[in-house]
């Protein structure tokens, strides 16, 4: 066992954390004593809460005590089995005895089924009385306000009120502002309860934006404040000692307003709800690395932008580009940033999930760290629905909501808004009365109304069809090769394409794609469309087999002339061989390290024959991508 690579995936999954959920305490702070207007401030809130749940309590829909609890009963019964079942289902992934394993799990199977179906009569009796209570909207400003005093608490607002009274403004405006709330609390709340943080966020942003009030601008001004109500720390250079220690979230909003306005998003960016904006806007880069993340992409690889494939849209690049091992990782430059030092030096399963992320949130894709037992993996948005990336399938890890199987099901029921508000409804009435949320049936038991949302939730996500997608990587998670085939884009190159002209200055300009060799489809060699206009070809990544490659030019005039390439890499240290029409004397065309942006080859001086010349190019390997828009001889004077 490789126990350098186990621990390097385990220490990942730590940073990532473990099973958190939503419901989770924060870590413990220093207790905030409260000022003698902090305490005036706490009996109000607290009054507020006390008379607003019992006003929520008397319209209610009155269940027989027996009734609810056999719900609860029957609801705690099942859930215990689901994830006996679970439990029993990963055993056997690593047991000694495989035959002992299959059987425990077969056994699990069947008893969960036996529950389920004693299950079946209190569940439904209970859901048929609470359904029309859920249902309907006319108690929903109330149960907004009660669920936002109860989730943030009374100490906790009057805590931020105390600040002063622009803070204590804050919280008055938030409590009287029933969309606002509903709002938040459709988004899943505020980071760790912070409510006051969170409104003094969107505030700002609407300071900052006159567009933040409507539309998606909106929901995404929501997952900004929601999400950053607890700064999020910002992963900078080593060398900028001088850089902000956390993510300014206005600066965040702003970012994605000006990338979206410009065009630089996915298009499936302006439908995504506000709770899937939260998992775009939480990237701890810099704004200006999501913005070099794109460009990156934009220049080296097009098509993974273009790809049809959603499940890899973006994300392939970890495939395609992120070396697994971490052999290199020792030559992290300190002046780059973390993901772009992952993708010059690659690494093993934690680094190239955090790339994963980051780069499909660069584009604007929802992604969320999804760790299995030894190794880490993400999670990403499609049209269709989440699927993995460079993990196992659904079933075999954890999310920050629990159990994965619990996040799947929870965004299927979220596809349809107006029916989740039932599962919101009853999940905002287990936080007025003291429940424990719980995301899931894994989670630990919780109270009826938790309950209650558990069982909508799983009908609507039943009634919604949805397919649950097989994972993709799987193969390459700790690994640099893949059965999986790379999606290759069928870029039609027509005779203009690979026109090699000359200037009325002697100038000759080769476009990268006019190959005389090989000739037709090639793995290795890819041409496609640049992203703002023309072609250029790719050369992939090769860890093993060294890469020729040759162009047959027509020379007008004999000399000798200055060559360079326009070029984009990713990954130092890569070299280019020329030999000049069979000699076996090679040229080295130095390549310089482009961090991803387009940049010109130092000159290479170069005798050229009048008429056809030959330029034989070899990559040696191992050789990281590198991608060519075109080549240029220049007559030397």
């Amino acid at each position: 066992m490789n126990w350098k690579r186990l621990f390097g995936c385990v220490l990942a999954i730590l940073i990532l954390g473990a099973s958190q959920a939503w419901t989770a305490a924060p870590k413990a702070a220093p207790p905030v004593a409260l000022t003698p207007a902090g305490e005036k401030l706490f009996e109000r809130y607290s009054s507020m809460l006390d008379e607003l749940r019992t006003e929520i309590g008397k319209a209610l829909p009155q269940l027989d005590a027996r009734l609810k609890d056999a719900f609860v009963a029957a609801y705690t019964a099942e859930a215990k089995a689901i994830a006996a079942e679970l439990n029993a289902m990963r055993a056997t992934a690593g047991a000694k005895d495989k035959e002992a394993a299959a059987k425990a799990h077969e056994a699990a199977k069947a008893a969960l089924a036996q529950v389920q179906a004693a299950a079946r009569q209190p569940v439904e009796a209970a859901m048929k009385a609470v359904q029309p209570f859920l249902a309907g909207g006319a108690l929903d400003a109330k149960l907004a306000k009660a669920a936002v005093l109860a989730q943030a608490t009374p100490r906790g607002l009057a805590e931020f009120a105390q600040q002063g009274k622009e803070q204590e403004a804050l919280v008055e405006k938030l409590l009287g502002d029933a969309r606002l709330m509903q709002e938040m609390l459709a988004a899943d709340g505020a980071k760790d309860r912070k409510y006051g943080r969170a409104m003094e966020i969107f505030e700002a942003i609407n300071k900052a934006s006159s567009r933040a009030s409507a539309g998606l601008f909106r929901r995404l001004a929501l997952a900004v404040s929601l999400e950053h109500a607890v700064p999020i720390p910002q992963s900078n250079p080593q060398a900028r000692t001088d850089a902000p220690a956390v993510v300014d979230p206005v600066k965040r909003y702003l970012h994605y307003e000006k990338a979206f306005l410009d065009g630089e998003l996915d298009p499936a960016f302006k439908n995504l709800s506000a709770w899937e904006y939260r998992y775009v806007v939480n990237s701890d880069a810099p704004d200006e690395i999501l913005a070099w993340g794109r460009e990156m992409l934009r220049n080296y690889r097009p098509d993974h932008i273009r790809t049809e494939n959603q499940g890899w849209r973006y994300s392939i690049a970890v495939k395609t580009d992120v070396k697994y091992g971490s052999q290199d990782v020792k030559n992290d430059l300190p002046t780059l940033q973390n993901y772009q030092n992952i993708i010059n030096n690659g690494g093993v399963c934690g680094r190239r999930a955090f790339f994963g992320r980051f780069i499909l949130r660069s584009f604007g894709i929802p992604t969320v760290a999804r760790p299995q037992r030894g190794h880490a993996a993400l999670a990403r948005w499609t049209p269709q629905g989440w699927v993995i990336n460079l993990g196992a399938g659904w079933g075999w890890g954890w999310t920050d909501f629990g159990q994965d199987t619990d996040f799947l099901v929870m965004t299927q029921a979220r596809k349809n808004d107006k029916a989740y508000l039932q599962v919101q409804r009853a999940q905002w009435l287990g936080d007025i009365f003291g429940e424990k949320r719980a995301f899931g049936f894994n989670a630990p038991p919780s109270g009826f109304w938790n309950g209650a949302a558990l069982y909508r939730q799983r009908a609507i996500a039943a009634e919604s069809k949805a397919t649950v997608l097989g994972p993709l990587g799987q193969d390459i998670a700790e690994s640099n090769e893949s059965k999986e085939a790379v999606p290759v884009e069928k870029t039609p190159i027509g005779e203009a394409d690979r026109k090699v002209v000359v200037d009325r200055n002697g100038v000759i300009t080769v476009p990268a794609i006019a190959l005389s060799k090989p000739t037709g489809n090639s793995a290795q060699f890819l041409p496609m469309r640049g992203f703002s206009g023309g072609v250029q070809l790719h050369c992939v990544r090769d860890l093993k087999n060294p890469q020729e490659f040759e162009y047959a030019i027509e020379v007008p005039r004999a000399g000798k002339y200055a060559l360079a390439a326009q070029v984009v890499t990713v990954q130092s240290n890569q070299k280019l061989l020329l030999k000049l029409n069979n000699s076996p004397q090679a040229v080295d065309v130095a390549v310089p390290y482009t961090v991803g942006r387009w940049e010109t080859t130092p000159p290479v001086e170069i005798t050229l024959v009048q008429g056809v010349n030959v330029l034989h190019f070899t990559r040696p390997a191992p050789s990281g991508g590198l991608t060519i828009k075109q080549f240029t001889l220049t007559p030397v004077k």
